[in-house]
């Protein structure tokens, strides 16, 4: 199945690297602003197709799949402009600047009969199906923490002040895009869209969310959850879901490896076993490939269910940054 990559970056070259492991797995062009940019990275990778013109990519008709890899801000047009070409889409997270975005990319894809999944690396490989499928040995949940604190390779030419890309609010990025987006739609994805959620953030001048909690509450499931995430202070906390009969205990929940389950009744404490990939970008590619070769009613409904999540997301992610006074520039 021939892809093509609409950014040159290192998520990328990550994404090419996982997609060599699955059969079938092609990377047939290569778009970039600059056509000596597009160039150089398909010489890289012996690319044979190279294109500084999106209409160009979307006319080409030996494309099946576009992977979005390009700032938050472009996703929206980009992805847009590439379904109604009649290609899939596989958009880098966040899929969307905000909720109005999304809907609209849902609805194109829906009105040009092909499929666009976000491409949350952390939700679709065995780690996550491993937390799924152990949660009922937790009893009834009442709580879960979902910590992802990472400093920002920039942000020390921030304190100088370099702005780079990463801090940047024009380009849709912050802590709650980048960062708290995987503590988001991992929370929605096991637990549902909660009914209320309160956030509060530090922002950095005249710049994006630094850092910031959310708090969100499952009034009926009687369950309160934590989301902390930064791009200023790392952490070395794991994630936890606490059930009255036991904890689980996530060691990453951007990049699930280890999953402890902590019984309170006989105080043991047991690793659940989880094969998987090195590197869980493989599982995106696998899937969007999976839903391309279904019939269309088979792979709408099937996009349909992921793309709920996504949905969930940024309503909260939306919500998150009214709470907080953050504003895309």
């Amino acid at each position: 199945m021939n892809f093509a990559v609409i950014g040159t970056n290192f998520i990328t070259d990550r994404l090419i690297a996982a997609g060599s492991k699955v059969p079938g797995f092609r990377v047939q062009a290569v778009y970039s602003r600059t056509m000596e940019r597009a160039k150089e990275f398909a010489a890289k990778y012996d690319i044979p197709d190279t294109y500084d013109s999106l209409d160009a990519l979307q006319a080409a008709d030996n494309v099946d799949i576009v992977y979005v890899a390009s700032p938050t801000y472009c996703h929206a047009a980009q992805t847009i402009k590439m379904l109604e070409g009649g290609k899939h889409v596989l958009c880098e997270k966040p899929v969307a600047s905000d909720s109005g975005e999304l809907a609209a990319m849902i609805a194109a894809a829906r009105e040009n009969h092909v499929i666009m999944l976000e491409a949350m690396r952390s939700v679709f490989g065995p780690e996550f199906r491993a937390v799924q499928e152990h949660l009922p040995e937790l009893g009834k949940i009442r709580r879960a923490t979902f910590e992802y604190c990472q400093y920002s390779s920039r942000y020390d030419h921030f304190k100088q002040g370099i702005i780079e890309n990463a801090f940047r609010p024009e380009l849709s990025n912050g802590a709650i895009m980048d960062i708290g987006i995987y503590t988001v739609h991992a929370l929605v994805k096991l637990f549902g869209k909660p009914d209320e959620v309160k956030a509060m953030a530090e922002i950095l001048p005249g710049s994006i969310d630094g850092s910031g909690t959310i708090l969100a509450h499952y009034k009926e499931k009687g369950m309160i959850a934590e989301l902390i995430y930064s791009k200023i202070t790392d952490t070395r906390m794991p994630s936890e879901i606490q059930g009255e009969d036991a904890i689980m205990v996530i060691d990453k929940i951007s990049d699930i490896r280890k999953v402890m389950i902590c019984d309170r009744h006989t105080k043991e404490t047991r690793e659940i076993p989880i094969e998987r990939e090195d590197g869980n970008m493989i599982y995106q590619v696998q899937e969007i490939m999976r839903l391309a070769e279904m019939t269309e009613d088979e792979a709408m409904a099937a996009a349909a269910e992921h793309n709920k999540y996504s949905v969930w997301e940024m309503e909260i992610v939306d919500e998150v940054r009214r709470q907080i006074g953050y504003e895309f520039k």
